[in-house]
Parts: structure tokens; sequence; C-alpha cells
């Protein structure tokens, strides 16, 4: 009885030492693996990286990190490797099925970072989503939109769909059409437009602005204006350019398009009214 008391204490004994140890180890290497992550995103070389090289990476390295801190951790508690991959090979076929999403995911990481279809601090729009994209993880890329919302897209999605990049070229064309009364000259109406465009120092002139008269019907006439300009001027060119080219019709007495009513009357036949 005395030996077997004795056998159950130099048990409990050994394991409680290994999973204190496991502890101690579990706990330091979290907190080396955060500090290491942290040195590397204020390391200066690595600033010279692209940005979405750079979040895939650190998502990569944490990823890793944290797969060797496990394994070393069951080493201590003396699990052997081969039990543990005996397991893990039993269970294969369903392990594979309930991460056939996350392996898709990681697939299309990878293809990111091969391609570049974007890269961080564009403005993007794809899968659904459109906003400025802030980081590109293992798994998923985050977007902050326009109304400063997270939108967080799985990588495998975003392989498979359409993608436009509102920021990867240096210059953007501004596309916007007016109308107005019929009774308007054509010429007046361009030439009103392009003395607009060219008081605008964020409009450029080359490629040269266009104005033209592009439709209408009985009552109206329709103009489109296409005006280039860089990139990060897009929005405030947009905006000034709608502003200005109204402000330009008041001053100069352009006549808005009239809208017909048909009202039915009393004898049955219907009146044009303009309104």
């Amino acid at each position: 009885m005395e030996n077997w008391l004795n056998s159950i204490i130099d048990l409990v004994t050994s394991a409680g030492g290994k999973i204190i140890l496991a502890l101690v180890v579990l706990f330091v290497g979290n907190i080396v693996i955060k500090t290491f992550l942290k040195a590397m995103q204020k390391n200066k070389a690595f600033d010279r990286i692209d940005g979405s090289v750079k979040t895939f990476s650190l998502s990569f390295m944490k990823g890793a990190l944290y797969v060797m801190l496990i394994v070393a951790v069951i080493g201590i508690l003396g699990v052997p490797m081969a039990s543990v991959i005996t397991v893990l090979a039993s269970a294969g076929v369903a392990i594979g099925l309930a991460l056939q999403g996350a392996l898709s995911n990681l697939a299309g990481g990878i293809m990111l970072m091969i391609f570049k279809p974007f890269r961080v601090g564009d403005f993007v729009e794809a899968s659904g989503a459109t906003g400025v994209v802030q980081e590109i993880t293992m798994f998923y890329t985050v977007f902050l939109s326009l109304d400063n919302k997270r939108i967080t897209v799985p990588n495998g999605n975003l392989m498979n769909a359409n993608i436009t990049d509102y920021s990867s070229e240096e210059l953007r064309r501004v596309d916007l059409t007016f109308t107005c009364a019929k009774a308007e000259k054509p010429a007046k109406i361009q030439d009103l437009i392009l003395d607009v465009i060219c008081s605008m120092d964020m409009a450029l002139q080359s490629p040269e602005p266009f104005a033209r008269l592009s439709g209408g019907d009985n009552e109206s006439m329709e103009f489109t204006v296409r005006v280039w300009c860089k990139n990060a001027d897009y929005w405030d060119v947009y905006f000034d350019l709608n502003q200005r080219i109204v402000e330009a019709f008041a001053a100069h007495g352009v006549q808005a398009p009239v809208k017909r009513v048909s009202v039915q009357q009393e004898d049955g036949t219907m009146k044009n009214t303009g309104r």
C-alpha cells in the first residue's frame, strides 16, 4: 500500500512540475512573441517593405511563432509527437473539411502577395466592399469605408471577385452631365462650362477637357463633361465642378428644362402644362 501511494505521489509531482513548466513557457513565450512582433514593426528596414507585404508577413510570422510555441509546450508535457501526428492523421479528413475555407483564404492571401491587385492605402471596390485597404493578413483583408466602418473580407473571396482599384493610376477622370432648356444655344453652354473648367487649378488642361452636347428631348439638352485631374484631387474637382457650373448657369441666365405635366380635362382631353 505504501509503495502504491509513493508511486501516485511521484506521478503527481512529476506531472505537476511539467504542467507548471509548460504554463511558464506558454506565458513567457507569449510575451516574447508580442515583443518580437512589436520590434519588427518599429524596425526601419521593415518600414521600407511594401505595406501589403508588411501586414501579411507580420500575420504569417505571428501564426508560425505560436505554432512553434504550442509544439514546445506539448513536448514539455511529455506527449510524444508521434502520437500527436497519428491522431492528426486519423482525423485528417475531418480537419481538412473543417479548414477548407481557412486554407482557401490562406491561398488567396498568398496570391494577393504575388499578383498585388491592390496595396495597403488604396481605395478599392471588391467583393461587395468599398473602402481604403487597411491591412492584408493571412486569411482576411481589412477595409475602412468612407463612413469609417471596418469591413473584413476573406482573401479567398477577393481572389474570385472583380477588383476596382481607384488609386492605382496617377490621373483620374471626372464624368458629369448637365441639362438646360432646349431654347439655349449649345455653343454658349459649352463655352460656359469650359470657362469654369479653365478657372479651376486642380482641373488639368492636358488631357484636354471635354464638354459637348450629348443628348436631350423636346424640352431639354444634355451636356456631357469630362475633366482629368490628379487622383488625390478627384473629389475636390467633382464637387467644385458641380457647384461652379450651376453657379455659372445662374449668373448667365441659363434656364432649366421645362417639365411637361399632362392634365386630363373634364371633356376627357389631355392638356400639357409646364412646370
